[in-house]
């Protein structure tokens, strides 16, 4: 695995430490030493109840672990458990996309709302739709008939998971804090991802692909590809 502060390669000790206990539930740190850049990760950790095995305590620094998890999180360094922006992408994109992925454990309508404003300028300054509500500009990307149709599927999902119909200002202003329903903002970011991948990474690999050929063709002294 890469170390979160570096990501540099590490072999994972991790250390566990119980802090306590509350009406939520057992609370606990997990801490990663990382032997490459001497920084200390912080993973916190609740569950409904203690390991019974071993020398399991409420006592700090005894303590087996925990069972029945609800919740984990790195609290050092602050991240998200997406995968990082491709190179490939342009920064007017990947700001909204990583900050959105930074605020999805504490707030679900920031996330979405970062999500859908991301989208909309996507849609708007690359794939140079019509400006209109987000719900439209959706149809209109999926009526030009060049996505793949899994990934059409995917874009038209967003309008019914945001619910546009019950909420009009959702599709009429991207960047609204609302109400979300669950798994919209998740399902929006896995969205960005499928579209970042296909207008921007894919095009860049192959065209990559394209030129290594054709250097091994001129090399050989035949004519490179049309």
């Amino acid at each position: 695995m890469k170390y979160p502060h570096c990501l540099v390669d590490f072999y994972d000790h991790p250390n566990q430490i119980y802090i306590g206990g509350d009406i939520d539930g057992h609370w606990a740190v997990i801490t990663h030493p990382c032997p490459s850049c001497h920084r200390i990760s912080l993973t916190l950790q609740s569950g409904s109840h203690l390991k019974q095995e071993g020398r399991g305590s409420q006592q700090p620094g005894v303590f087996a672990g925990l069972q029945g998890m609800t919740k984990e999180g790195m609290i050092r360094p602050k991240g998200s458990n997406r995968r990082p922006c491709a190179i490939e992408l342009p920064k007017e994109f990947s700001c909204d996309y990583a900050e959105a992925c930074l605020v999805l454990p504490d707030s679900a309508k920031a996330a979405a709302a970062l999500g859908r404003r991301c989208l909309q300028n996507l849609l708007r300054d690359f794939v140079k739709v019509k400006p209109g509500n987000l719900a439209d500009e959706i149809q209109q990307v999926i009526d030009t008939g060049k996505l793949p149709s899994d990934l059409s599927e995917s874009i038209d999902a967003i309008r019914n998971v945001g619910n546009f119909a019950a909420h009009p200002m959702k599709s009429q202003h991207s960047g609204e804090i609302l109400d979300v329903l669950p798994g919209e903002a998740e399902w929006t970011i896995d969205v960005l991802e499928e579209l970042f991948d296909f207008y921007f990474v894919r095009p860049t690999q192959r065209q990559k692909k394209r030129e290594a050929l054709d250097q091994k063709l001129k090399e050989a002294g035949k004519p490179t590809m049309k």
